[in-house]
């Protein structure tokens, strides 16, 4: 019997918008190697979305757990990262415990807006104004990134940021190509030492 759960949960599949091998380009682990799986679905809806092509769910090739889990070992990255869209749109348990079967290490990035259904090794969340974070993914985030394109996100940053946890690691990352954003954030942080600037260095550097 669990040898037949087993093969049912390694055959769960998953829409999948791409994976690829690269390093973490932004957060607090920027420039780790990291194997991404990013997940199509979103109904989050970003006006500067970067992804915008992972929205529709179902334009994306399902893939089964045991075949994300052995690209994820072949490309023997010190992480996982499972991203979107929004990946917490779909129950990644199976997923997640396949992973760590494998001796990998799972991050997550997410808005927060759905359920958190897995098994992570750190959660990077990154709240919107528009589509709030579940009240009780606040606690268990190890990463608040928070977008900046004009004061009022620096204000929704500080609102979050009163419902992490005190050890949780604290991120302004400028609004790619904006100014004004990146002004916000350079002079924010110089009088708030707490909060650090983050910025997209893969984009910089021309790689996923």
């Amino acid at each position: 019997m669990a040898t037949a759960i087993l093969v049912e949960k390694q055959s769960t599949q998953l829409p999948v918008v791409e994976i690829f091998h690269s390093v973490q380009g932004e957060g607090f682990w920027t420039g780790s190697s990291a194997f991404f799986i990013r997940l199509a679905g979103c109904d989050v809806g970003c006006s500067w979305c970067d992804t915008k092509h992972s929205w529709p769910q179902n334009r994306h090739p399902l893939q089964t757990v045991s075949d994300l889990t052995a690209q994820a070992l072949a490309a023997r990255p010190f992480m996982v990262v499972i991203t979107g869209g929004e990946p917490l749109m779909h129950d990644l348990t199976d997923l997640t415990q396949a992973l760590h079967a494998s001796g990998l290490r799972i991050h997550l990035e997410t808005s927060g807006a759905h359920p958190l259904r897995g098994e992570f090794d750190w959660i990077s969340l990154s709240p919107k104004r528009f589509k709030p974070p579940l009240e009780n993914i606040y606690a268990q985030a190890n990463e608040l990134k928070v977008v900046v394109d004009k004061p009022a996100d620096v204000q929704w940053a500080e609102a979050a940021a009163q419902k992490i946890s005190p050890e949780a690691v604290k991120i302004l990352q400028p609004c790619w190509e904006s100014k004004l954003g990146e002004q916000i954030v350079f002079d924010y942080v110089l009088s708030h030492p707490e909060w650090r600037l983050g910025l997209q260095t893969h984009k910089f550097l021309g790689v996923r």
